[in-house]
Order: C-alpha cells, then sequence, then structure tokens
C-alpha cells in the first residue's frame, strides 16, 4: 500500500507532537529545586528530600514489562556499583505495579539498586512518569539537574551525574 506525501507529512507531524509534549517544559539548569518527596524502598528505607541533602540522586522510573527499562538495567546497576561509594543514591521506582508482581521480577533479574513501589512513594505523580523509562538526576544541593525521558546512553548518563556533583571518572 502506497501512502500520499500528504499522508505521510500528517504521520510525521503527529508523531513529532507526541513526542514535544513528553518533554520538558523548563530548562535543564539544576536551579529549580526538586519537589518535595518520601521514598519508602523494598527493604523498608526512608528518603525524603532532606535525608539526601549532599548527596547526588538518580530516580529511574520503570516497570517490569518495558522492554527499554530491561535493557537499561545493566546501566543502572553499573552505576550503583560504580558510584554509590562517591554520594550516588539510585531509588528504582516502579510505577504501577503490585509488589507480587515487581518481587517475581525481582527474583530473575536482581537489583542491587533500592526498589521503591509507586504505593510507597508520591516520586511518580510529582514527575508525571507515565512513559517508561524517566530518569531524573537531582544534584547535590537538593536541584533538578536534568530530567531524560526514554533509554539513555550511558555516557550521557554519567555526564549529567558529572553535572550534579558526583566525581565521575
Amino acid at each position: 500500500m502506497k501512502h500520499s506525501p500528504i499522508a505521510i507529512l500528517l504521520s510525521s507531524f503527529v508523531l513529532l507532537s507526541i513526542f514535544l509534549c513528553d518533554l520538558p517544559l523548563r530548562a535543564q539548569s539544576g536551579d529549580e529545586a526538586a519537589p518535595r518527596f518520601n521514598a519508602k524502598t523494598m527493604n523498608g528505607e526512608k528518603f525524603t528530600n532532606d535525608s539526601l541533602k549532599g548527596k547526588v540522586v538518580l530516580l529511574q522510573f520503570w516497570t517490569t514489562w518495558c522492554p527499554y527499562c530491561k535493557h537499561d538495567q545493566a546501566m543502572v546497576e553499573r552505576l550503583e556499583k560504580d558510584f554509590s561509594a562517591k554520594g550516588l543514591v539510585i531509588l528504582a521506582v516502579d510505577v504501577n505495579e503490585s509488589k507480587k508482581a515487581v518481587t517475581n521480577y525481582l527474583k530473575d533479574h536482581p537489583r542491587s539498586c533500592r526498589v521503591v513501589l509507586m504505593e510507597d512513594t508520591n516520586l511518580a505523580a510529582r514527575f508525571e512518569a507515565k512513559s517508561f523509562p524517566v530518569y531524573i538526576v537531582i544534584n547535590k544541593d537538593g536541584n533538578i539537574e536534568d530530567e531524560l525521558r526514554g533509554s539513555v546512553a550511558e555516557t550521557g548518563l554519567r555526564n549529567v551525574l558529572r553535572r550534579a556533583g558526583l566525581p565521575v571518572d
């Protein structure tokens, strides 16, 4: 089936519109304070903006069914291994799945970073995580350094972590 140039142009416009609607509307400057939040990990650890002050925080919003999240999991695990001792805190926030589903997933795909269920935090609502993965980097001052939507390259994420104040090699 052959498509007319007008149909192709309209389809392209619709796809571009959808993509642009998902982009944040603010500058990525590192001077906007992160919204107030609380989070409790599956292991019972509790975190707030205040408890994380002075640390670089990487929030990863993910789901067990997301192929891009599965692809990025090894990268997030490397970041955890390489930088947790240097002050990086990673909170992997699973969105809209039951504790049972996440627990079963983690049996086959273990994670060393802290996993938070959506029911145990207000983070997903605060950052409007509706497509996955979403990465939010909060700098040592508690400000949003950057917001990245979709699968990301490790080098790009490391650069953002460096800008946020993490000593990245």
